[in-house]
């Protein structure tokens, strides 16, 4: 009965460790990234899951499509900085 019971207490640590990190690895993105991206990412990125690398990737891609909006809300929420923007745009990107 005692190795029950610690075999149950392995795995319920182990199922805690594994819920930790899932949490982690959820993209934090701000309601005004969400709402002002809403539509660049339907029509440009929709392919790519929200948090994947892939997705970083289109957007930065497609970084001269995107609307102010979306590229201001990327700005304030610290996913983009503005002098990226601003070398994006001096370059012709």
């Amino acid at each position: 009965m005692r190795r029950y019971g610690l075999r149950l207490l392995v795995a319920g640590a182990a199922m805690a460790c594994l819920a930790g990190s899932a949490q982690s690895a959820t993209p934090d993105i701000t309601q005004a990234v969400s709402a002002d991206c809403r539509w660049d990412y339907h029509n440009y990125c929709s392919d790519y899951g929200i948090g994947s690398p892939l997705l970083n990737y289109c957007f930065r891609k497609n970084g001269a499509k995107l609307s102010k909006a979306c590229v201001s809300a990327l700005i304030a929420a610290g996913d983009v900085s503005k002098s990226y923007v601003q070398a994006r745009k001096k370059a012709g990107h």
